[in-house]
């Protein structure tokens, strides 16, 4: 019961801080599947430059998606917005392994600079997920996943070692701030990052023990970017050069891929005001397909709404122009 009523406490406190931007930088652990889509790309762009304006401190990217040039991809992004050695993972054992069917990955380990070559060369992402929560702050951290659950329902099983006493559900409690999540379809659905490994999406959100927020398919799927970013000649970039070469392989990407992670980047780094509202309660998982329960005592929460899309769209296009700050 007191466990609980901690808990809820914290999830009252989250209620009165969750629209408003947050004004410290935010220390921030993206987990991505980079790879099946290409709107992933875009939301590596924002975090670095989110970073570089002094909003955000990344302390990882970590895949959540076994393919072999995942890793690598997340290397080329790092490399080219100056944090070569930001740490890495992912996925061990069981898991999701989905390639792009553009074949952009191939294209990006071809044409710019990298040191990790393959996927299989990462660490595992749970043991580098314990490390850096184990030295930051209590209640410091935000982790936002644009992909499967399966490193968060990894970590919450995982044991105490050498970097923590703490099992990961303790640790997470100790260390997380909040979890924002593209996934989920509102008020229900059936969405992608969470079928596609629906046991660890079921077990992620049951049991996780600080607030979360969602981001669900139909707000991304509004917010079309890459006409910009491809029409700026003086712009020489990998984001780029994904979107110029994804965009015209599909007729549902002629005015722009949809957005779906770019929004939860955005919202885990500045906040859910001015860009959304938020509605209560509880996220549900059966076999795949989500349903809502409104709760005023829930701890999940999903975005609904409020700034027009042109707006949105416009802020993070722009972001996703950005270049990396020479240091």
């Amino acid at each position: 019961m007191k466990a609980f009523l901690t808990l809820m406490l914290v999830a009252a406190a989250f209620v009165s801080t969750a629209q408003q931007r947050p004004k410290k930088t935010v220390s921030i652990i993206l987990d991505t599947d980079i790879g099946p889509d290409y709107d992933d790309v875009g939301a590596m762009a924002v975090l670095h430059a989110l970073a570089d304006k002094g909003e955000a401190r990344p302390l990882a990217v970590i895949a959540s998606n076994k393919h072999e040039l995942v890793v690598p991809t997340i290397d080329v992004l790092n490399t080219y917005f100056g944090r070569p050695n930001l740490p890495t993972g992912v996925t061990k054992g069981p898991g999701v392994v989905d390639p792009a069917w553009q074949k952009w990955p191939e294209m990006l380990v071809a044409t710019y600079p990298h040191k990790i070559q393959s996927s299989n060369d990462a660490p595992d992402a749970v043991t580098t997920y314990r490390r850096i929560l184990a030295k930051q702050p209590n209640g410091s951290v935000t982790i936002v996943t644009v992909g499967f659950l399966s490193n968060m329902a990894n970590l919450l099983d995982s044991k105490p070692d050498q970097y923590s006493k703490l099992d990961g559900k303790a640790l997470v409690k100790q260390k997380v701030k909040e979890l924002v999540s593209m996934a989920g379809a509102f008020p229900k659905g059936r969405e992608f990052n969470v079928y596609k490994d629906s046991v660890a999406s079921e077990k992620a959100f049951a049991n996780w023990p600080t607030p979360v927020i969602f981001s669900g398919f139909e707000i991304g799927k509004q917010i079309k970017t890459g006409p910009r970013l491809v029409a700026n000649q003086a712009l020489k970039s990998p984001v780029k050069d994904v979107f110029a070469l994804c965009m015209p392989k599909a007729k549902q990407d002629n005015d722009g891929r949809m957005s779906w992670d770019q929004t939860a980047v955005l919202v885990a780094i500045r906040g859910v005001e001015p860009y959304y509202g938020l509605k209560r309660g509880r996220f549900v998982i059966n076999g795949g397909n989500n349903s809502w329960q409104d709760d005023p005592n829930g701890t999940h929460y999903y975005l609904t709404e409020k700034m027009p899309v042109a707006q949105v769209t416009e802020e993070i296009e722009t972001l996703m122009m950005h270049q990396p700050t020479k240091k």
